[in-house]
C-alpha cells in the first residue's frame, strides 16, 4: 500500500499541491501536518508511520525536507522504515529505496551524517582541551571570587561586643547577592 505524507510549515502555505501530487502518485491514504519541521511532534506523520507498517508498503513524500527535521532525523526514520520492510519514495528527487540506487542514496546520506557527527565531537574535544590548556575548566563560573570568599569568611568570623557572630549567614548572602547555600559551600572549603 502507498501511504502519502506531506507537511507545510506555516498556516500561510497551502497543502493542496502536496496532497494532489501524493494522490496522483497513487497514494491510498494521505496524511498532512501543518507544523514547523523542527517540531518533534507531528501527529499526522505518526499516523502515516502506523499505516505504513507492513513489508512492501511505501511511504511517499513530495520532497525529502517535508519528511525530516534534520539529516539525523531522516536517517532515523529511514532505519525505522527499513526495519519494517517499508520503502521510502521521494517524488521530486526520484528516490525510491526499493531500488538499489535509492538504498545507496540513503547509505551515502547516513555516512555523511556519521562523518559530520564525528567531526563535531572532535571539534568539541579539541575546544575543551584548548580551554583547559589556558586554565579554564568547564562549568558555571563561581558566584564568588577569591577576594569575596575571603571577605565572607571574615564577616562570618567577626564577633560583636558580646562574643556572638556579628553577621548571620543570611546577611552575608544578601551582601554578596547570593544564596545561603552558596555562602555555606564556600565556608566549608578550607
Amino acid at each position: 500500500m502507498r501511504i502519502g505524507y506531506g507537511r507545510v510549515s506555516t498556516r500561510d502555505q497551502h497543502p493542496e499541491a502536496q496532497h494532489d501530487a501524493l494522490h496522483a502518485a497513487g497514494c491510498e491514504q494521505v496524511f498532512l501536518d501543518t507544523a514547523s519541521g523542527k517540531l518533534a511532534r507531528r501527529p499526522e506523520l505518526d499516523k502515516a508511520l502506523l499505516s505504513a507498517n507492513r513489508s512492501g508498503d511505501q511511504l511517499v513524500v513530495t520532497k525529502l525536507d517535508r519528511l525530516g527535521r534534520s539529516l539525523e532525523n531522516l536517517i532515523e526514520l529511514s532505519k525505522t522504515l527499513q526495519e519494517r520492510g517499508v520503502d521510502l519514495v521521494v517524488l521530486d528527487q526520484g528516490v525510491d529505496t526499493s531500488t538499489p540506487a535509492g538504498r545507496m542514496f540513503f547509505q551515502i546520506i547516513g555516512s555523511i551524517a556519521e562523518f559530520e557527527h564525528a567531526l563535531m565531537s572532535e571539534r568539541t574535544r579539541d575546544g575543551l582541551a584548548a580551554a583547559r590548556a589556558r586554565g579554564r575548566t568547564g562549568g558555571q563560573k563561581p558566584k564568588l571570587g577569591p577576594r569575596q570568599v575571603k571577605l565572607a569568611r571574615e564577616m562570618y568570623e567577626e564577633k560583636d561586643a558580646d562574643g556572638k557572630r556579628a553577621h548571620t549567614v543570611e546577611q552575608i548572602a544578601q551582601e554578596f547577592g547570593v544564596s545561603r547555600p552558596t555562602i555555606y559551600r564556600h565556608l566549608a572549603k578550607p
